[in-house]
């Protein structure tokens, strides 16, 4: 039997009192957990340039949702592709950290009804 939907499943996303919209452990998530495990979609790296032109809206998906890495910016194969990591806030105490790969892990053990975060600084050039 295929498991359920909810089979590793950790978050869900919320109203933050951070910024706009956040990412909510539902279920105590144990230190060192990969929190986004079943999220292996590539990055696609886009020139900064290529967006020099686009009408502003468009631009600030770049800005608002990539990872920034020199004049490149990381992000899904397509925007409406966002799945809930790319919704977490930054804060300079994060419960949550990326490796080389960009999956997060749990730093800490988290609590359910935590708000999951990130620093930006450790994985983005750019906030």
């Amino acid at each position: 039997m295929k498991p359920l939907a909810h089979h590793g499943v950790y978050t869900r996303l919320k109203p933050s009192k951070i910024h706009g919209v956040g990412v909510f452990a539902i279920r105590d998530i144990p230190k060192g957990t990969a929190v986004f495990a079943e999220d292996d979609d590539d990055i696609v790296w886009v020139d900064k340039a290529v967006t020099d032109d686009l009408p502003e809206e468009l631009k600030t998906l770049y800005d608002d949702f990539c990872i920034i890495k020199g004049d490149k910016y990381g992000c899904p194969e397509n925007f409406d592709k966002l799945t809930i990591a790319w919704y977490l806030n930054n804060s300079d105490e994060p419960n949550v950290a990326a490796d080389k790969d960009y999956r997060f892990y749990a730093l800490r053990d988290i609590k359910a009804g935590e708000e999951l975060t990130a620093s930006y600084r450790t994985y983005s050039d750019e906030l």
